[in-house]
């Protein structure tokens, strides 16, 4: 079983992440004390299996969406209220997006298990825990919540641990997003057998954006892997680029949250 204890951040993992990581697992520590591994791992179990991700977001003739509930950012700060997340869930769901993102990180996102739990019971997508996850007890906690997809950041993670959390979510039936950001973690995440692979655009130490970072790393990444491109997208013209540089699947997040029209704004997103 994986802990905190067993949590070494990679040299190259920038003091940013490491204090969301840190962070995320004081919290998950916490719920741990008022509800028990063995309690949390008997909830997954016993819950009605998960949907086949990888199926909602395979690869076809248009761009496909993941949408994001998403309240703030340690970049930006607030985006959003959201009062309720289920709401927004449906709305992105008429929009015609193939998976829901939820954040579940309260100290910085504002988010929390609770928003997940009411997405997964408001719609009928695939929905992604997305969070700072390093420990098995996370895991079983987005697979007893509803969970379909966990996402790992390989820059967070050492790979013997990397491997682990992977076989973790896999064994519950979830589907892993293996988050990357450059061709080293790209090839890492290969190695222990993602199907899902994301190239985040944003610098985890200076919070910046580079657009053009997944279409340098799109080629890395093999026929059979799906293909998602994170961050830096507020128009159509941005799911247009990364779809051009070979994206199967965007995840858009404070564009849908800022722009008081989700359902229009996703359906132009497709449209690009």
């Amino acid at each position: 079983m994986a802990s905190a204890a067993t949590v070494t951040s990679r040299k190259s993992t920038n003091a940013v992440l490491s204090e969301l990581v840190a962070g995320a697992l004081e919290d998950a520590a916490e719920r741990r004390s008022l509800r028990s591994f063995s309690a949390v791992e008997a909830d997954a179990r016993a819950h009605e299996p998960a949907l086949d991700a990888l199926r909602f977001l395979a690869p076809s003739d248009r761009v496909k969406i993941i949408a994001e509930v998403k309240r703030s950012s340690p970049s930006r700060g607030p985006l959003a209220e959201i009062p309720d997340p289920a709401a927004l869930a449906v709305s992105y769901e008429t929009g015609g997006a193939s998976a829901i993102s939820v954040l579940t990180e309260g100290r910085r996102f504002g988010g929390s298990l609770a928003d997940l739990e009411a997405v997964r019971e408001a719609v009928s997508l695939p929905v992604l825990r997305k969070d700072f996850i390093a420990d098995d007890y996370q895991v079983f906690e987005a697979r007893a919540a509803g969970a379909d997809i966990v996402l790992l950041i390989v820059a967070a993670l050492e790979q013997p641990l990397l491997a682990s959390l992977f076989a973790r979510v896999t064994e519950l039936g979830m589907t892993a997003l293996v988050e990357t950001h450059s061709a080293d973690e790209v090839a890492r995440a290969l190695d222990v057998g993602a199907s899902l692979v994301g190239v985040n655009a944003r610098n985890l130490s200076t919070f910046e954006l580079d657009q053009d970072l997944f279409g340098s790393l799109a080629d890395h990444i093999p026929s059979g892997v799906i293909r998602v491109a994170e961050s830096a997208v507020k128009a159509p013209a941005d799911v247009a680029h990364y779809r051009q540089a070979g994206a199967d699947v965007v995840l858009v997040g404070e564009a849908l949250v800022t722009n008081g029209d989700p359902v229009s704004t996703l359906q132009e997103f497709l449209a690009a």
